[in-house]
Formats: structure tokens, sequence, C-alpha cells
């Protein structure tokens, strides 16, 4: 569908409505079409791209009008691409052979966190029983035990009636509290309850107020923007300088020679076999591209700093197939040990601010000097909110703030007053850790072309993930939005129940899979061949079923060796390569 056949504006300020619906796997072939053409150093070869089949169910299966499904569904395709490029490069050519999307898989794969079966019981049912607790060790440390602190992290209205605010704990949420003038200790009984109460105080301030304060003391934050207003601020224009995919050949550092992929094993076709990657990352994003690359095969290796709490329920998922340890990079003896580890690597992941591994010597000049001197180029791979330039860049920011900025959430909110009834104005975000796993899916992309790149033209690379450009992708005119009826249809098939901007993006994905559950339940059945079962897992030594990888390709091995397992499960000291 051209751009002149969407309408401007139904869904607000900047926003660009298909006028007649496309089924989802049409509508993504097209999308990846459109992707593929936009990519710096993506092929353009079309006995490549037609290798590329979209199957799935007609309609959208999850709420909203944003097409996430079609765009990540589109990147995991390219990753597909490009890994059968690299399995050619290592003696593996095959022309016939397939990459094949399944987007209903696509769209389940947002919640593919949460949705799992531990000794044959979905996770989410062990949770809501309060079982996990009894198998994951803890690495919350507190940071939800009060409905105040769970509640601190969700879209609260401002003094200004029209303008929403992303407010976030970031798993501290006393300090938060505080600075709105919330007494953390003050008693509630209810999530409900404590979302009114920081709403209450939340109304006493601008949005310039609450955008000045979360600057002032270091905070995640982001006045719910509508597209438009994004789009037209100096860092949307920053940003969108960039492709999506950024992936940059680091010319100005030391010549380094081509990397040739190691020899493939006999009967071992996975692509990415040999390959080692750190990964230094926390929550959803960062894990995800190493989770997509160890199932083409690599050897990743996750280090959790012991100091910071993650979420305990993604440990059943987002170290599938990796070893994980931990490092403390104050300490100079870890520090020494992870640097011994990168001096052998071919990937670095790492997933916290603009500016913070530079503290350490893990910057990305640092890495390249390190290249330099070894004779071996190096991918370095980042992910955070804003981008890699532009005066936000340093921010602090997690999905719930790359929602509220790029105008995600504001959308969301509006499809839900114009279906359900929602107050005006209020935002929402979206339903599942959509800009999560797409940033992850973006990475694993970015660092595929990379590896590819390295090993016919030498050199090192920066790739670079943003949670924040993944979402202002999916709003642009060249994608479209669902018709307003289609959205309703939606939630009149699945009966989602009611979403609101306080609500925790856990919250959301608990009512999202509920929906599924009823109406795609077979898909959701451990034994429906969409998930990779391990007989034995290291929690408790139960069963674990996890959701296959997205890109299936014909012929090679798309599957992670072992299974997930718990943060920190080895010791640094004496960890080395396979």
């Amino acid at each position: 569908m051209s751009a002149s056949n969407r309408t401007p504006d139904i869904y607000g300020p900047g926003t660009y409505t298909d006028a007649t619906f496309v089924p989802v796997p049409q509508d993504t072939k097209r999308i990846f079409r459109q992707l593929a053409e936009q990519t710096p150093n993506f092929t353009r070869d079309e006995a490549l791209l037609s290798k590329v089949q979209f199957t799935g169910e007609d309609y959208p299966v999850i709420p909203g009008p944003i097409k996430a499904t079609s765009v990540a569904a589109a990147l995991h395709a390219m990753c597909g691409v490009v890994a059968d490029e690299i399995l050619t490069l290592r003696g593996a050519q095959d022309p016939s052979r397939k990459v094949t999307i399944n987007t209903t898989h696509a769209s389940l794969w947002f919640g593919a966190v949460a949705t799992a079966y531990l000794g044959g019981e979905d996770v989410l049912t062990l949770a809501g029983k309060g079982e996990l607790k009894n198998v994951i060790p803890d690495w919350e440390r507190g940071w939800v035990d009060t409905p105040l602190k769970y509640r601190a992290t969700g879209l609260y209205p401002t003094q200004d009636p029209e303008t929403w605010y992303s407010l976030h704990g970031s798993m501290e949420a006393e300090p938060v509290l505080r600075s709105i003038r919330l007494d953390p200790a003050t008693k509630v009984d209810s999530n409900e309850e404590a979302a009114a109460l920081i709403a209450e105080h939340t109304k006493k301030f601008l949005p310039a107020e609450l955008e000045m304060n979360n600057l002032m003391n270091g905070f995640c934050g982001s006045v719910c923007f509508t597209p438009k207003q994004w789009n037209e601020s100096s860092m949307g224009k920053r940003l969108a300088e960039h492709p999506l995919v950024d992936v940059e050949q680091q010319t100005h550092a030391v010549p380094t020679p081509p990397v040739t992929f190691p020899p493939l094993r006999a009967g071992d076709l996975r692509p990415l076999a040999g390959i080692k990657v750190i990964e230094m990352t926390r929550v959803i994003a960062g894990p995800q591209i190493g989770t997509i690359l160890t199932s083409l095969g690599a050897d990743v290796i996750r280090l959790n700093p012991p100091h910071l709490p993650d979420i305990n329920i993604l440990q059943l998922t987002l170290n599938a197939g990796k070893r994980t340890t931990t490092v403390d990079l104050r300490k100079p003896e870890e520090l020494a040990q992870l640097l011994q580890l990168l001096s052998e690597a071919d990937v670095f992941v790492q997933g916290f601010r603009h500016g913070k591994m530079k503290k350490f010597g893990l910057g990305l000049e640092e890495m390249l000097e390190m290249a330099g001197k070894r004779g071996k180029g190096i991918v370095y791979v980042s992910e955070n909110c804003y981008g890699r330039e532009g005066y936000y860049r340093e921010r602090p920011g997690w999905q719930q703030i790359a929602d509220a900025a790029a105008g995600s959430a504001y959308v969301t909110g509006k499809a839900l007053e114009l279906t359900q009834n929602l107050p005006a104005h209020e935002a929402v975000l979206p339903s599942l850790p959509i800009s999560d796993m797409s940033t992850g899916v973006l990475g694993a992309l970015g660092t595929l072309i990379a590896l590819r790149d390295r090993a016919t033209k030498g050199g090192s690379y920066s790739v670079h993930g943003s949670l924040t450009g993944v979402n202002a992708y999916a709003l642009r005119e060249d994608v479209g939005l669902y018709p307003v009826d289609v959205v309703r249809e939606c939630q009149e098939r699945f009966q989602w129940q009611s979403m609101r901007g306080s609500h925790h993006v856990l919250d959301i994905l608990v009512t999202v899979w509920k929906g599924w559950k009823k109406v795609l339940g077979k898909y959701l059945e451990e034994d429906s061949g969409w998930f990779q079962t391990f007989g034995k897992s290291a929690f408790d030594g139960k069963r674990l079923s996890i959701l296959k990888p997205v890109a299936q390709i014909e012929g090679a091995e798309t599957e992670w060796k072992t299974p997930s397992g718990p943060y920190g499960a080895e010791k640094l000291a004496g960890l080395e390569w396979l």
C-alpha cells in the first residue's frame, strides 16, 4: 500500500492509518522488502530475498494499531537471510534453502519471556501461585515488594490535562517516589490505590517540571509525546538520520584483515558456530540479542553486575544457550578477567548508558585499540534508549521511556479511546515488551551483518540498537497503522481486559496472554511444536520448554544447545571459551 493511501492523524498528530486492511503475512512481506531496501549493505539479490516466506494468521493477534509484529518479523527474516549468506561463506551454500517466518509466532515471541513451561506447567500460572520463587534465584532485591514501588513505573497524568508522563522506578523506586514528594513508606493496600496516589502527586507537576526533576536526579522518564512532536524534536530528527539497522564500519581504526569464519564441523550447520560473544546486559533488550545469536550457534557468555537487580522470571528464557557469570567492574581483578575473555572475543554486546563502559576501559574506542593490537577486528554492539548521537544519547532509559518518547504510548492510548472509551489523552504502554524484544532482534541483525562484512572486508564494526528508534520506525508513514475497525475486531475476538496508563508492562503482558490462551490455546500448548523442550533444567531439575526461535532456516540448526539457566551460574575466574 502506498503512503498516499493512508489517512493522517486518526490516532493523533503524526500518525498514518491504512485505508484498507492487508493480511498480516502479506503486509509483512512488503515491510520486509522495504526494510531490506532501506538497510545499507543488505543484499539486493532477488535470489536471496525470494528465499523468505511468511505464514501465519491473517489478522493481528496483539492489541492496538501498531504493526509491531510485521516490523519484528521482517527483522527476523533479515536475520535469516544474512545467516544464509554466512553459511554460504562457510561452504554450505544451498540455493533452495528457505527462511520461514510465521507472523503469529513472531507475535507470541513478544511475550516469550513469560511464555514458557516449567515442569509441565506454564510459568505465568506458577508465578500466580507464588511457586516460581521457590525454584528461581532472587535477583529482584525487593524492587517490587510494595504496591507503591511496583506502580512507580507507569504512565501518569500531569498538571497539563492533555499530557501524560512516563515515570520509571528503575528497580530502585524509593528515590523516584521521594522526588515527587511521596513518602515510599506510605501504606497502601493495592496496586490500584498506589496508582491513584502517585497520580495525585504527578498532577501537581507540569510535564517540563517532571522532565527537569528526572534530569537533575539522573532518573529515567519521558513526556508522552505524539509522533509528530517526537519527529519534529531535535532528538527525533537526529535519530532519524540513522538507518534503523545501524551498522558502521570503523574506518578510522587500525586496519585489520578479513576474519574468515572457523570451518564448520561435519554435520554442523549452525551459522555462527565458533563465534565468541561477550554479553554484558540486563533485563530484556540486550539479553535478547545474545539469545538470538546463541540460537544460531554462537558461544555466548553473559555477565551480570552482581550489585544490580534484574527480573527473576527472565532467567527461564533469556539465558538459553548461554553460559552465565557475574562481573563487578569496580574490582580490578574481575575487570582484568573480563578483558582476558574480550581479548579473544568476536563480539561485545553491552546495554548500558552511553559513555558508561568507557569509564572502565570498555568503550568503543578502547575495544578498537585492542582489536588493532591483536590484528583481528571486533564487533561492538550497543543498545540504549535514544541512539548513538544527539543530546539525549546519555540519558538512561528503558522500554517504557522509549514507548513514551516516540509516541507509541500516545497512539496506544488514542486507540483505546476510539475503541474502548478510554478517557481522552490517557497514554497507555503497548501491550507487550515490544520495543525491548524488537531492539533485541535489531541488534542481532546488525551483529550478523557486521560479522559477514568482517569476514569479507576486514575491519571492526559498531552496531547500535535504539529502543526509541524501533518505536519510531513502526510509526512511520511508509509502515502505516491498522484501521480502527481492525483494532476493534481484534479486541472483540480476544476480549482483553482493561489496559490503563498506570499498568506495568508485566501486567499488560498477563492480560494479553490470557486472551491468547482463550483464542490461540492450540499454539500455546507445550506439545504444539512451537516450543523447544529440555528434559532437565537448572531450576530444580525440572523440564523446561521455551518458544523456538522465530526465524526457521531450512536445513540449518536454529535452536539452543542448552536450556536457560540462572544469572551468575559459573565463576568468572577460570572461565574459558569453548
